[in-house]
């Protein structure tokens, strides 16, 4: 029997846990200390304090930190999943408290309002918006994540963005309205200016949408009424008017609502407005970590803190300066020619407005950011301790692992480390009729020093009919980087049917084609047309089917497998992803079958699958390919459209491709509209 401090037990190095009690030793809590037998961390237990006290749940990626004496573990949900408790505690609270943020509104097109932010409500502790306590117990809770509106595109009198999706947090099952189920409402869209008449009014939701300008003489319209239907505490604010009138030729969007804020009305002055209404701001909830935790939320640069979120977009000015979207992920109102600034991606942020052009054709308003869930519980009293601070951190398998969904810092603390990497960039957009390819894909090893180091999270590439003027560019997803020598390239975007089509976009891994042409070769670096791969990232993208009566697109390629060709009868399958390394396979990260995880589902039932090409889209009557593989969809990646289907949505940080779109829509249009594709993630791990 030996002696370590104020530990009663056997030795360091001759403790063994046994049911006799005779093995590791006894802490005493009050020391607030933990024994760990040399080279034999106890299963679960990350290094700082012992076995989690707390109830035992899975679902999302993980996050465990202190806060004070309190150690809490976040499940971070980006993707719709389902969060199971197992167990209940014995000696901590069984509650949970929650964020749930609901998907932004997209800004209104020519003279566009800023998008409204979705919904915001919390019950964290001391929160201002802080609702009742929620307990739980051992079941399935269902985790719906919002996706963001659509952004308005050009039309012929200008457009009105649209609405947000609602997220949720609730047992599996329950009736609605209950007090067990936690709904934010999606944000409200951005009014528009349309021909010869005042602008129209922002939409109601959980944050109101920006009213549309007026031209020529109009009024502009009004701004959305936030926090639709209430809720107390209250979701969101009201967006804000556009203006018009007074003889003046143009003017300016309102700024969609915040959840910490309204939107500002857009100037009134003479002679014009040089900017639209600012988006309001959001609120920082730091539920995930400390508030310079950079896993989740957007950054305020006031403060330099992370988490915040709910920030509304920024109206659409007629002068060169952009307007400020909201402090929170809102997209910022742009001018000129300039798209509508993107709301980011898991904050709920709203779209900017996008402004009328010289030839009255008007810019996109910019897409709503897709929204979150996090549920938090306290799992002991002890303090965790890491070599390295950012991003989400958990323990598993004897490593301490950083995920990263959003962009931050990685600081070394202790060190040098040799660390475990995946970097995988955002994926292409998909577009009528090519599937977006996925983003680049690269692992390995490598030694970093003490001190900080950029991360970037990609987004993905936004989804596109082949009529609206964009550049390709415009569809393809964003790098990611680990560090600058370590980039993983953005998927290449579709490619436009006829007339005036092309290969598929190149990129981390290429784009699909339309019928009637070729595919996009993948592994190139985006924005260069070189035919040498930089590094081995990708696959390319399949080739169109002939232009007959029955045709398919080609699917996006995938880090697996390059896309499949389209053909007479169906749309070509995207490219099949690959599965994350071992390291990084925690069980209770482990997605469902809708996500809400790390990863996606892949082929055989396996989980944790990231990098597939979304799939291609198909004429009327033909079958549409499915994203990451037949049989899928895989990997997170989207399905193309078929007849008069939209393509589907990538899953976020999976770096899928996003699905094509098909030959109709419901619009009534002659060609359905391609899907976004999924943000990229980046995972450090290193031993505890």
């Amino acid at each position: 029997m030996g002696y370590l401090g104020r530990r009663i037990g056997k030795s360091q190095d001759t403790g063994n846990p046994t049911a006799d009690g005779t093995g590791a030793g006894i802490l005493d809590l009050f020391a607030h200390g933990y024994f760990q037998r040399q080279g034999n961390i106890a299963p679960g237990a990350p290094p700082g304090f012992g076995p989690p006290q707390g109830l035992t749940a899975t679902g999302g990626v993980i996050s465990d930190y202190s806060d004070g004496p309190a150690v809490y573990r976040a499940h971070i949900f980006t993707s719709t999943g389902t969060f199971s408790v197992s167990a209940l505690s014995a000696s901590l609270p069984n509650n949970v408290e929650y964020l749930v943020v609901a998907g932004g509104g997209g800004g209104g097109q020519r003279g566009g309002g800023g998008g409204g932010a979705g919904g915001l409500r919390t019950n964290l502790s001391g929160h201002p918006l802080a609702g009742s306590s929620y307990s739980v117990s051992p079941g399935s809770y269902t985790v719906t994540i919002g996706a963001g509106g659509n952004g308005a595109v050009p039309g012929g009198g200008g457009a009105q963005g649209s609405a947000g999706s609602v997220s949720e947090f609730y047992p599996t099952p329950v009736s609605h309205p209950s007090p067990t189920r936690i709904r934010a409402d999606s944000g409200g869209s951005g009014g528009y200016w349309p021909t010869n008449n005042p602008g129209t009014a922002g939409g109601n939701g959980g944050s109101g949408g920006g009213g549309g300008a007026g031209f020529g003489g109009y009024s502009g319209g009004s701004g959305g009424t936030g926090n639709s239907p209430p809720y107390s505490p209250e979701q969101g604010k009201n967006g804000g008017n556009g203006s018009g009138g007074g003889g003046q030729p143009q003017r300016a969007g309102g700024g969609g609502g915040g959840a910490g804020g309204s939107g500002l009305a857009a100037p009134t002055g003479a002679p014009d407005p040089s900017t639209g209404g600012a988006g309001g701001p959001g609120v920082q909830v730091a539920i995930a970590g400390a508030p310079t935790f950079t896993g989740v939320g957007a950054l305020n640069p006031g403060p330099g803190e992370y988490q915040w979120f709910a920030g509304g977009g920024g109206g659409a000015g007629n002068a060169v300066p952009a307007t400020p979207g909201g402090v929170g992920g809102g997209g910022d109102g742009k001018t000129g020619t300039t798209l509508g600034g993107a709301g980011t991606s898991s904050t709920g942020g709203g779209g900017g407005g996008g402004r009328n052009n010289a030839d009255a054709s008007g810019t996109s308003g910019g897409n709503g950011g897709s929204g979150i869930v996090v549920v938090r519980y306290q799992i002991a009293s002890l303090t965790a301790t890491a070599k390295a601070t950012g991003g989400a951190i958990s323990y598993y398998g004897g490593k301490t692992i950083h995920t990263f969904t959003s962009s931050g810092d990685f600081n070394v603390t202790t060190g040098p480390l040799s660390v475990e990497y995946v970097v995988i960039g955002g994926g292409g957009g998909g577009r009528y009729t090519g599937g977006g390819g996925a983003g680049g894909y690269i692992t390995g090893t490598t030694p970093f020093a003490p001190g900080p180091t950029t991360i970037v999270v990609g987004g993905g590439g936004i989804g596109a009919k082949s009529s609206v003027a964009l550049p390709n560019a415009a569809l393809n997803g964003n790098p990611s980087y680990l560090g600058t020598p370590l980039t993983a390239y953005g998927g290449g975007g579709g490619v436009n049917g006829p007339p005036g089509g092309a290969d598929g976009a190149p990129g981390g891994s290429g784009g699909g084609a339309s019928h009637e042409w070729s595919g996009g070769t993948g592994s190139r670096q985006t924005g260069t047309t070189s035919p040498t791969p930089i590094s081995p990232q990708g696959n390319p993208g399949g080739n169109g089917g002939p232009n007959s009566p029955n045709y398919g697109g080609g699917g996006g390629g995938g880090y697996g497998g390059a896309g499949e060709a389209g053909s007479t009868s169906r749309g070509g399958h995207g490219g099949a992803g690959v599965q994350l390394p071992a390291t990084f396979r925690n069980p209770t990260s482990a997605p469902s079958p809708t996500g809400g995880g790390l990863g996606m589902p892949g082929p055989g039932g396996g989980s944790y699958w990231v990098a597939g090409g979304g799939g291609g889209g198909a004429f009327s009557g033909a079958p549409n390919g499915k994203g990451g593989g037949s049989g899928g969809p895989y990997a997170g990646a989207g399905d193309g459209g078929q007849g008069t289907t939209f393509g589907q949505t990538a899953i976020q940080n999976t770096g899928s491709g996003g699905g094509s779109g098909s030959f109709s829509s419901p619009d009534g249009s002659s060609e359905g509209g391609g899907a976004a594709g999924g943000s990229g993630i980046v995972l450090i791990a290193y031993p505890s």
